[in-house]
């Protein structure tokens, strides 16, 4: 799969990623702001910010006019904030690439941040934030993030708190954004069936009001743990979500390769162990699956699950049995060969689309690491070996690494959730 990158004098990099067959064309955009860059008084505010960049520039003045114009384009189009980045994209035929990169390019760049639309959108985010609020599955993330790295930026929601969305004033968006909305922190990836012809130019002219300057860093996550730890929300809930996850290592580790394939032995797919055996036999869950959860600085094993309210201890106990089985006993090359190939065979099918090309190139180059192709990432995942994963799982399943959150209404017996901490606490 060909690529190029280009870095022009202002910092500004251009990922161009052409499909010759592909139908459709997008434009994303990527910036290394997100919640981890905040702090306490602005936490929430790159999601904000995010919303406030759709709600209308100088050409186009409102977000009706924004949409409007897309949907004219039959375009799909959206934005993201993540801990670490945060994204603007569309997707349209081929034939309107020009005007999606001059739609995107002007939300990026001339967001009016109009007092009155600040007002307004305070409302929706409120309401997203509540929306989350009740669904549990969502919740938990949350809650398990607080759980493991407390009162430091990586612990904090991304959606941010009410009372800081309802404080945020013109200004602070504006300070933000010149502090982050930079060259050197901007990624600018076209991918599709896109004409490469003088690309590189448009690009470079669409993006030359663009500042440069010094970014603001984020802070370092501090990670410090003697012991198992649990945290819950209690709620009168059908089922039990839950999310039972250990502390790993950070994305640059190449270590990452073996903990994808043991997470997708443990969890990845209905002939997982986890699926099999806390949905399939114990008959408890409808869905339960596990996945590495990498970033810049630190990273995580999670096993998420929503478990049948009387079987949360039973479950909790069956998959923690499963780590010590991977821990304790190495894995024969039939399911090691499964694994792979259902992990190579879902990267290169999430690839066939425009949008997730672009996620995918951009988001390597948004976290600094060299670029790597489909190809060269299967070889990576097929180099994998029984004992590698016999060694990260002896690394990552310790006691002191082991935490577990989940909402639903068990922490009302205290005798249950004794048990449940004694699970945790068993585990070595």
């Amino acid at each position: 799969m060909d690529f190029q990158k280009i870095k022009f004098d202002s910092g500004l990099r251009l990922i161009l990623v052409p499909q010759p067959m592909s139908l459709a064309t997008t434009v994303m955009v990527l910036v290394e702001a997100g919640s981890k860059y905040e702090t306490k008084e602005t936490n929430g505010l790159s999601h904000f910010l995010e919303h406030m960049c759709f709600k209308g520039t100088s050409k186009r003045p409102s977000q009706l006019a924004i949409s409007t114009e897309l949907d004219n384009l039959g375009a799909e189009y959206n934005a993201f904030t993540a801990r670490e980045y945060t994204g603007y994209y569309a997707k349209a035929r081929n034939e309107n690439f020009d005007q999606i990169l001059d739609i995107v390019t002007d939300m990026y760049l001339n967001p009016l941040f109009d007092p009155k639309e600040i007002d307004k959108e305070r409302g929706p985010i409120i309401e997203e934030i509540n929306m989350y609020e009740d669904l549990p599955m969502q919740k938990v993330g949350d809650l398990f993030f607080s759980l493991v790295y407390g009162d430091q930026p990586a612990g904090w929601s991304i959606a941010g708190t009410k009372e800081n969305i309802l404080r945020f004033q013109r200004e602070d968006f504006i300070n933000y954004r010149k502090a982050h909305y930079l060259a050197q922190s901007t990624v600018v990836v076209v991918a599709g069936g896109f004409s490469v012809e003088n690309v590189e130019q448009k690009v470079k002219n669409a993006f030359k009001t663009l500042n440069s300057g010094e970014k603001l860093s984020k802070l370092p996550v501090i990670e410090k743990q003697d012991e198992a730890n649990i945290s819950f929300i209690y709620k009168e809930t059908d089922q039990t979500h839950l999310i039972l996850g250990f502390r790993a290592f950070d994305i640059y580790d190449e270590r990452r390769y073996a903990l994808s394939v043991l997470a997708d032995i443990l969890g990845g797919g209905i002939s997982s162990r986890l699926f099999q055996k806390i949905r399939s036999e114990l008959g408890a869950a409808y869905y339960v699956s596990a996945s590495p959860d990498f970033y810049t600085d630190h990273g995580l094993l999670l096993i998420s699950a929503g478990i049948s309210n009387d079987k949360v201890e039973e479950a909790t106990k069956i998959a923690l049995d499963e780590c010590l089985n991977l821990k304790e006993k190495i894995v024969d090359e039939i399911e090691l060969k499964k694994a792979k190939e259902h992990l190579i065979g879902h990267l290169f099918l999430s690839l066939e689309s425009s949008d997730e090309l672009a996620a995918f190139y951009g988001s390597q180059e948004i976290f600094g690491i060299p670029f790597k192709t489909p190809q060269i990432i299967a070889q990576k995942i097929q180099a994998v070996t029984s004992q590698e994963v016999n060694e990260i799982a002896r690394f990552v399943f310790k006691n002191n690494r082991l935490n577990l959150a989940f909402i639903g209404p068990l922490s009302k017996d205290k005798k249950r959730l004794k048990n449940l901490e004694q699970i945790l606490k068993d585990f070595k």
